[in-house]
C-alpha cells in the first residue's frame, strides 16, 4: 500500500467514524429535547411512548444528572435546567465534531489534489523522457524548396 493510500484511508476511515459520531449526538439533541418538551408539558408517564422517551432520556442525562434543582411548576409541568445544560454541552460537542468533519474533507480533497498533479507530473516527465530518447526528426527539405529563387534587392 502506497503512502498516499495509507493517509487516504486514514483519513477517510476518520472522517467516517466523526459522521456516526455526529449523527449519535444530532439523535440525542432530539432525544433531550423531546424529554425536555414532555416534562415542561407534564406529559403523563403511565403512556407508553412517553416511558420510552423517559428512559431514552435517563441514558443520555447519566452524566448531568442532579447537576442542578428542577423547577416544579403547578402540576405535573417540570422545567428540568439539567435538561438543558445536557443540550448545550451536546451541541458544543457536536460543532466541535463538525469542524472536524470540515477539516478532514477539506485534507482529503487537498491530499487527493496533490496526488492527482504529482501523477500528471510524474506522467509528463516520462513522456519527456521517452521524446528525448526518441528525437523527433524533421523531414529533409524536398527539391522544391531549395530551388526556391531568393528575393529580388
Amino acid at each position: 500500500m502506497t503512502d498516499h493510500n495509507a493517509k487516504w484511508t486514514t483519513m477517510w476511515m476518520a472522517r467516517a467514524l466523526a459522521y456516526i459520531i455526529f449523527a449519535y449526538i444530532m439523535i440525542v439533541e432530539v432525544l433531550l429535547l423531546q424529554g425536555f418538551l414532555l416534562r415542561l408539558f407534564g406529559a403523563d408517564e403511565s403512556a407508553g411512548y412517553t416511558r420510552w422517551a423517559y428512559n431514552s432520556l435517563d441514558r443520555v442525562m447519566e452524566p448531568f444528572r442532579g447537576m442542578f434543582t428542577p423547577i416544579e411548576f403547578e402540576g405535573s409541568s417540570v422545567l428540568d435546567t439539567s435538561i438543558l445544560f445536557a443540550m448545550v454541552i451536546y451541541g458544543v460537542v457536536a460543532l466541535a465534531i463538525r469542524a472536524l468533519l470540515d477539516w478532514l474533507t477539506f485534507r482529503l480533497a487537498k491530499n487527493q489534489r496533490q496526488f492527482e498533479h504529482e501523477e500528471a507530473v510524474a506522467a509528463a516527465t516520462a513522456a519527456a523522457r521517452t521524446s528525448a530518447s526518441n528525437p523527433v526528426v524533421p523531414p529533409a527539405p524536398t527539391a522544391a524548396v531549395d530551388s526556391v529563387p531568393p528575393p529580388p534587392n
